[in-house]
């Protein structure tokens, strides 16, 4: 896919960029004071809290649990198609990486060892992690621009958090209220490989019954991959509307709308790497399809796949409302309705099939694909040819949830439940190719269907229904005029996964039956915390949580060898438990009005970890419990308040992983000795630090990121060093100019010295070398994005 503008947009986006421009010229030569940067207003109190103090990197807690917030603020000085990964990096517990330097292909993350599918994700209190494989998509949920928060708390979810698949910790997002000024932004973003996103936002401000606004935002951005031909094309809508009777009573709702369509990054093994060079891709020409005639023709199949047949189209809504209401001076109730909608593809379309064998008679469970299918239209069903296929899914995922606060004395007791259902429909399709590579990326139209007359799915048609929901309650007590807070907490998460397989031209013979698995999954979750104050200044907490994640849908799949064929019934052979972990926390914060300082100790016990192993009893490969995982660590931030104008941020995070357990992987040979290893893609070092100098209108920072070594196996034979960042970010305010208020300019550099590194593409690789009786398997990485620079031109009328 090549990235190109319309010419109506490369004509707005040079015009809004020039006006700003000469309009900021202008302001620079009247030699006018700058006015000083106003707090805008109607953001989340959060923000307001924690104004100052880390420069929008920190805020002060006062939560009995380790707990990490990033501010407006902050995500004003980054890149605005920046992702909620990016955003997060400097925070000693995260370790991130994106695919490219805009944030707009998505990336990776860790949170204390614990991978992005094992985290839970909200935004404004809405679960996004996906309801079947439980992993986020961090490109595609909000503008940057319409954030105001995120929040990493470590340790464990809150006990309201509505999660059946976090193990380790939860990160959230809060996006902007509406102004209560009318207000329309403008904000223009350029940068190398023809990135540009151009952001509007129409604020209503108050309505003349002074309880009511909304705001409605629109962009589009778009870049080239920094190696290889494609890009990145994304569209994206966001609203809120609030109605306020006062701070105690409102309702507030959001729709967050996205649709974008990304080419992929090839990822290598370090041999490829090695081989082709640190800027290999897919291949750039499609070779057409051979002529169809008589007889067999064959078509040739690119390696690597063609760039354009390895594309990510989707488009997701998530709607909700949070509705708040007071009962007395002593109680409120909360209510969070919520819908979540996704559809679309991803992985690699590219597929070269042969006719004679291509379908099967629906539920005809021969192991033997006996369907044939003359897809060159050239009267038989002798030739090989080049189709695309993809991971289609669309998810339909309405929720519910509801919460009542109640102050008796000193105890403010919390209680209430969540449920939602998720239907989620994951087949794939196959479509033509035409001669030039061209077809549709969502797989809809010219499908090629069975002899029966049915669609064929080339490797799976499966629908899960999950019905989650959980209760919850907790009790907060405070003593000794504040000093002492206690909390105890529970909450009872529960799944109920419906599997149903339908017969696909998946792996034969298991795939082409018609077979359904029910289970339930669900656990009892207490939360314990404390925070004592030393000093107005000084507190002391602890927190000691229990966590569950539940499978995934996927492991009951065909390929997965959870089911397989006993006397010709598909049958479950291997029941696979849940994720626990236990986390402990203890914590000192030192908060005043010019310096923060946080130190944190941590323990992770972590029970039957799931990943891709052997079991000996049912002799298959499977996804399953492979073992028990401790990881021990500490981390550190520091902030503080401009002093004559400069402010600092540092970050620094320990982390010491060990596996429990050996890991069984194919029969008959002894298991691989993974006892006392480190977990892959958990770095024992991480270290973030931020430097910024501020002067009236104008910031300047510069700031680093070093992540230390990394494991790529669990076996630790393969390995990556570690690497370190530098980014530089810097704004200028110009005064205002009649109608334009705020004129801004501002620069974003990543990757400063222009370093070339890699991550570990995958958490879960067993082994890179050869064991008696077990393979070598090829273990991939993403290499990092090269240095990288945009402008951005932003204004209010």
């Amino acid at each position: 896919m090549q990235s190109k503008q319309s010419p109506v947009l490369r004509l707005s986006v040079i015009a809004v960029a020039a006006h700003l421009a000469a309009l900021s010229a202008g302001a620079a030569f009247a030699q006018e004071a700058a006015e000083p940067a106003a707090v805008t207003p109607g953001k989340a109190e959060v923000v307001i809290t924690g104004k100052k103090l880390g420069m929008g990197l920190m805020v002060t807690e006062d939560a009995p649990k380790a707990r990490s917030t990033i501010t407006a603020e902050e995500l004003e000085k980054q890149r605005p198609t920046g992702n909620a990964y990016e955003a997060l990096e400097m925070l000693p517990a995260v370790n991130s990486f994106n695919y490219d330097a805009t944030g707009l292909f998505g990336g990776g993350l860790t949170l204390r060892g614990f991978n992005s599918d094992q985290i839970g994700a909200t935004i404004n209190g809405v679960p996004v992690n996906d309801s079947g494989s439980f992993a986020v998509y961090p490109q595609e949920y909000v503008d940057q621009e319409n954030t105001c928060s995120e929040t990493v708390t470590q340790g464990s979810t809150d006990v309201d958090s509505p999660q059946v698949g976090a193990t380790g910790g939860n990160f959230g997002i809060t996006t902007c209220n509406p102004e209560d000024k009318q207000r329309v932004r403008v904000m223009q973003t350029l940068g190398q490989l023809n990135l540009t996103k151009t952001y509007i936002r129409f604020d209503s401000g108050l309505f003349s019954d002074k309880r009511s606004k909304f705001f409605i935002s629109a962009s589009h951005a778009e870049a080239d991959k920094w190696k290889g031909e494609g890009g990145a094309k994304r569209d994206h809508i966001d609203a809120g509307f609030n109605y306020d009777w006062d701070r105690f009573n409102y309702i507030h709702g959001t729709i967050l709308y996205n649709e974008a369509i990304n080419n992929n990054f090839l990822s290598m093994t370090k041999a490829e790497l090695a081989t082709n060079g640190y800027f290999y891709d897919y291949t750039t020409k499609f070779p057409g399809h051979v002529t169809p005639g008589a007889g067999a023709q064959n078509d040739t199949a690119p390696s690597p796949v063609y760039y354009g047949l390895a594309l990510n189209p989707f488009r997701n809504v998530i709607a909700s409302a949070t509705a708040k209401f007071r009962l007395n001076e002593d109680t409120d109730i909360k209510f969070v309705p919520y819908w979540w909608y996704g559809y679309g593809t991803g992985g690699t379309q590219q597929q070269l099939i042969t006719e004679a064998n291509v379908a099967i008679v629906k539920d005809a469970g021969t192991g033997v694909k006996t369907g044939s299918i003359d897809l060159n239209g050239d009267g038989d069903t002798k030739d090989k040819v080049l189709m695309a296929e993809g991971s289609f899914t669309r998810t339909s995922r309405p929720g519910f949830s509801a919460a009542i606060t109640h102050t008796m004395g000193n105890h403010t007791l919390l209680a209430g439940a969540w449920i939602e259902r998720a239907n989620h429909e994951q087949t794939s399709p196959m479509v033509a190719i035409n001669n030039d590579g061209s077809y549709d990326p969502w797989l809809q139209s010219n499908n090629i269907y069975r002899p029966d007359g049915t669609k064929l799915q080339v490797y799976r048609d499966v629908k899960t229904v999950s019905t989650a929901y959980q209760a919850f309650v907790q009790d907060t007590y405070t003593a000794m005029d504040d000093r002492l807070t206690l909390n105890f907490g529970v909450r009872t998460p529960h799944i109920k996964r419906d599997f149903t397989n339908f017969a696909n031209e998946g792996s034969l013979p298991l795939s082409g039956k018609q077979y359904s698995v029910v289970r339930t999954y669900d656990d009892i979750l207490p939360q314990l915390g404390a925070r004592f104050k030393v000093t107005n200044d000084d507190q002391l907490y602890a927190s000691l949580a229990k966590n569950m994640k539940a499978p995934g849908n996927f492991i009951y799949l065909p390929n997965n060898g959870n089911v397989a064929l006993v006397n010709g019934v598909p049958t479950v052979v291997n029941d696979v438990k849940e994720e626990v972990s236990w986390n402990l926390d203890v914590g000192y914060r030192h908060q005043d009005k010019n310096f923060i300082a946080t130190f944190n100790v941590y323990s992770i016990y972590f029970k039957d970890r799931l990943a891709t192993a052997y079991d000996p009893v049912t002799d298959t490969k499977a996804t399953t419990n492979v073992g028990n995982v401790r990881n021990n660590g500490f981390e550190v931030e520091l902030g503080n308040t401009p002093i004559n104008g400069w402010a600092f941020y540092g970050s620094l995070g320990y982390s010491k992983s060990e596996m429990q357990d050996n890991l069984a992987t194919t029969k008959g040979a002894a298991p691989l000795a993974t006892k006392g290893n480190e977990f892959p893609l958990t770095p024992k070092w991480k270290v973030g630090v931020s430097a910024e100098y501020q002067d009236g209108a104008f910031y300047g920072r510069l700031k680093a990121k070093t992540t230390a070594r990394q494991y790529s196996t669990m076996t630790n034979d393969e390995y990556v060093g570690g690497y370190t960042l530098l980014g530089l970010d810097a704004g200028y305010t110009f005064p205002n100019q009649g109608w334009l208020k705020r004129p801004k300019i501002t620069m974003n550099v990543s990757n400063l010295g222009n370093k070339q590194y890699l991550n570990p593409a995958s958490a879960t690789a067993t082994n890179a070398l050869a064991y008696p009786g077990v393979t070598a398997n090829k273990i991939y990485y993403y290499a990092g994005a090269p240095r990288f620079l945009s402008l951005t031109f932003s204004g209010d009328y």
